[in-house]
């Protein structure tokens, strides 16, 4: 907050200075105080432009109340229920010789009905015997044997286990002690919580390729969300980056949140359109194109209308929402003539001009104008690159489910640790965005790298699978 001459004069009064202003003035006394109560309130609210993670939650504003609209669908909407299965496994037959109330002889059944009933049966782990004959080639002057592609070498557990655990702990943000209860007490297969995390970090050694290749399509892209948010590791904070589009996720762990890490991301020029909010670092990244996230120009906004109601600032904003809002509304009606879309496009961008050039003395229209003016070639790539939004609303969603594992699991304990937990997040991701079982499409990976010893390549996107994650 940026004080003013008369207010520092306030705070550096002494005793006797305070006393000889108030003295037997009730209204100077309560002007004092009132005053003195703005300068805290002002000194201890954050800025508008802190990112929401680094506000602590007691002290952001309570959410919006909506509507006690009754839930569910309105009157006249028609119902909806679980599909019927395609299969019967197994059929059942209620048959009554005597009444359940009275006890009375009954005969024939009058009618029938047919209730259908979905369960799992207890689950037991299934325990397979292998037994490995050993030969001798005489042409390789060597002893050969079968490979066991059920496990990884030297392994006790399946695949299967190893792909669903790593999935319910780095896909879904179980927690390790949820995971062993679950094997332990309820599929009755008992496991510890380091021989887990163990076998996880045999898993990310194998699916490495994968986790190379998910980078490199990501740098490949046309258009990349990035974000990032803050991660302990062995009660340190670094950075979990992300970087996302419609077909991949990637997540890196660095103790940077500057242009260093980005450095170590993009280790070439990013030919596409990188969308980010207005990290001043990302400024330091070479793309084709860029795109700065207008929400988070539009939440600032509200959040500065909340205490500025001065003239000029509702002016201002005022004016910049008006623009805002035209600009998002013309990116709906590309099919227009080119020559009208093209004339409403100057429009904006000299209306984004005029409003720079203008003389602003409250501090936050300043501020807000000083923004427009650096980012002014960013503010309208989605109006000329197909793929881009005006948000970076897939970013901020991608990088959720990760806010909502460190909060359970309270981050990593060793470096090796986050790495593993980002490049396993980035391959379960992924498989999601695609569309594909992440614990089949891990065995069947685990598989193909056991009989040939090459990963398979990572699945490709297909909408015709549903993914059970």
């Amino acid at each position: 907050m940026k004080l003013s001459e008369a207010d520092r004069s306030l705070l550096n009064l002494t005793e006797s200075q305070v006393r000889e202003l108030v003295a037997g003035d009730r209204e100077k006394t309560i002007f004092l105080i009132l005053r003195l109560l703005a300068i805290a309130r002002g000194a201890l609210s954050p800025s508008p432009s802190t990112p929401s993670g680094m506000i602590p939650p007691y002290e952001k504003p309570f959410g919006k109340r909506h509507g006690r609209k009754k839930p569910g669908r309105k009157p006249g909407h028609a119902g909806a229920r679980r599909e019927r299965p395609l299969r019967i496994d197994a059929r059942e037959e209620h048959i009554l010789k005597t009444c359940p109330d009275c006890g009375g002889e009954l005969g024939k059944p009058s009618s029938s009905r047919t209730r259908v009933i979905e369960d799992i049966p207890e689950i037991k782990p299934v325990v397979t015997e292998h037994t490995i004959h050993r030969y001798y080639c005489p042409r390789c002057k060597k002893h050969v044997e079968g490979v066991v592609a059920d496990a990884l070498p030297k392994s006790a557990i399946g695949n299967h286990v190893l792909a669903l655990t790593a999935w319910l702990h780095y896909g879904l943000g179980q927690t390790i002690s949820h995971i062993v209860e679950v094997l332990n007490a309820h599929l009755q297969l008992k496991v510890s919580g380091g021989g887990l995390v163990g076998m996880w970090n045999r898993l990310c050694e194998y699916l490495q390729e994968w986790v190379e290749e998910i980078k490199s399509e990501a740098l490949r892209g046309a258009v990349l969300h990035a974000d990032e948010t803050g991660w302990r590791v062995d009660g340190r904070t670094e950075w979990l980056w992300c970087f996302t589009n419609e077909h991949v996720t990637y997540y890196m762990m660095d103790r940077c949140r500057g242009s260093p890490a980005l450095r170590r991301f993009f280790t070439e020029t990013f030919s596409g359109t990188l969308v980010t909010d207005f990290w001043s670092a990302y400024n330091r990244v070479v793309c084709g194109s860029r795109q700065v996230c207008l929400v988070h120009l539009l939440r600032e906004m509200e959040k500065v209308s909340g205490r500025n109601n001065s003239g000029e600032w509702l002016g201002f904003a005022k004016k910049l929402r008006r623009l805002l809002g035209d600009a998002i509304r013309l990116a709906g009606r590309k099919e227009m003539e080119g020559e009208e879309f093209a004339r409403r496009r100057a429009s904006l961008e000299e209306r984004v001009r005029e409003l720079c050039a203008a003389e602003h003395t409250d501090g936050d229209a300043q501020r807000l104008s000083k923004r427009l003016q650096k980012y002014r070639e960013n503010l309208f790539t989605f109006l000329d690159r197909d793929g881009v939004t005006f948000d970076n609303n897939h970013a901020e969603r991608e990088i959720r489910p990760a806010v909502i594992m460190r909060k359970n699991s309270y981050a990593n304990r060793s470096e090796h640790g986050a790495e593993v937990q980002a490049a396993l997040m980035s391959v379960y991701r992924t498989l999601k965005l695609r569309g594909y079982s992440p614990t089949k499409a891990v065995v069947e990976a685990l598989r193909g790298k056991l009989l040939t010893g090459t990963l398979p390549p990572l699945p490709a996107k297909n909408s015709s699978i549903t993914a059970d994650g």
